[in-house]
């Protein structure tokens, strides 16, 4: 086991130095620089200026360069400072990281907590009424765009109760913050609670198919404990997975619902980094979405282990 976790962080850490390359080189290839960007929106032309202001920036030194010099502030905390704003980057990033964690955790929470019971109800009551039911339900959350249903809700809420749930100033406390997020949570954790609630569904049939859930309930056991204790912990595996994978893609798939719901979030901070072509924010961001989907993944694999004993990871 301590093999396997030595073995697999370091390929952690190779994917992220793939990743940090990737990244770099891929928002060098955008036509125009921060410079550009500048200079037209103050009207001037004079090249030397710019050739001065490039200089300040970094940006006439060769892409090694800048490129160590990037990840090598990582390294020591040092993201360099935002083009626009003139602050440094972690101050700008820092904030704004536990607001979209809160969402995104809000977010997943729901989604789970509608996803895997509506998905085992489903499987248990296949092909009556109920179930029928429910496939709707989750083939409408995966068919509706979550920034369009985000809209509607908007619309709801002015129309039915004259308030729009938007972040206008700070909330005055946790619960003031956690009831603002709430909605847009949801909207974000419909699509994902019909993911789940699809695949759980599916992981839960092929399990109460299987010849031991059949001698389980040839020796007495109640239809509660065939579908809790023995299919649903055989079922799950699958289904922590796909948390997993929607975890990971809720931090950087908020951009959308942050921009609608006005929340002072990474992702909606992204988009505006981009726009202005703002790299030590852009590349900063980016690589944190990264991180946070390999460490997502490396802590699935550790779940594994406590879930299902027969996974063994040989030293």
């Amino acid at each position: 086991m301590a093999t396997y976790i030595i073995r697999r962080f370091f390929l952690m850490i190779l994917t992220l130095i793939g990743m940090s390359i990737l990244i770099f080189v891929m928002l060098r290839l955008v036509p125009g620089n921060i410079s550009d960007i500048l200079f037209d929106a103050a009207g001037m032309v004079n090249e030397a200026d710019k050739a001065r202001l490039e200089a300040e920036l970094g940006l006439d030194k060769p892409i090694i360069v800048q490129y160590w010099t990037w990840i090598s502030g990582l390294m020591t905390g040092d993201l360099g400072y935002a083009y626009v704003s003139e602050k440094p980057a972690l101050d700008e990033i820092l904030p704004r990281i536990p607001v979209t964690a809160k969402l995104a955790l809000l977010a997943l929470i729901f989604s789970v907590l509608i996803g895997v019971p509506l998905g085992v109800i489903s499987a248990v009551k296949q092909d009556s009424i109920l179930d029928y039911s429910l496939r709707v339900f989750s083939l409408s959350g995966l068919s509706l765009p979550s920034f369009w249903l985000a809209l509607l809700i908007l619309m709801a809420f002015v129309h039915y109760f004259g308030w729009i749930p938007i972040y206008t100033d700070k909330p005055a406390s946790i619960w003031h913050e956690i009831g603002l997020l709430s909605i847009p949570a949801l909207a974000v954790g419909f699509r994902a609670s019909a993911l789940i609630m699809r695949l759980t569904r599916s992981s839960m049939l092929e399990v109460l198919r299987q010849d031991y859930i059949r001698t389980a309930r040839a020796k007495g056991a109640s239809t509660a404990s065939v579908n809790y204790n023995h299919a649903l912990r055989n079922a799950v595996l699958p289904v922590i997975t796909i948390i997993g994978i929607e975890a990971a893609f809720l931090i950087g798939g908020l951009i959308v619902t942050e921009t609608v719901f006005n929340i002072p979030g990474v992702a909606r901070f992204l988009v505006e980094a981009i726009r202005w072509r703002d790299y030590p924010i852009v590349q900063n961001l980016v690589m944190f979405i990264a991180v946070v989907t390999v460490v997502v993944n490396f802590l699935v694999d550790m779940a594994y282990v406590l879930l299902d004993p027969r996974i063994k990871y040989d030293d």
